[in-house]
């Protein structure tokens, strides 16, 4: 294998594994916004909330 070939190849692998990073976090921020707005919707509020009201 020649070293050019090598440099791209590894550009490719970690292109491609940044972009599954980025990926999974996008998914699991989504899911995360959808468990907030259920725990809140049914009442469950955050302890951030209560300390922030006199």
């Amino acid at each position: 294998m020649s070293h050019l070939a090598f440099v791209l190849l590894s550009y490719g692998v970690s292109a491609l594994v940044l972009s599954g990073v980025v990926a999974w976090l996008l998914i699991d921020q989504r899911a995360q916004r959808t468990e907030l707005q259920r725990l809140e919707a049914q009442g469950i509020r955050r302890r951030s909330q209560k300390a922030q009201q006199p």
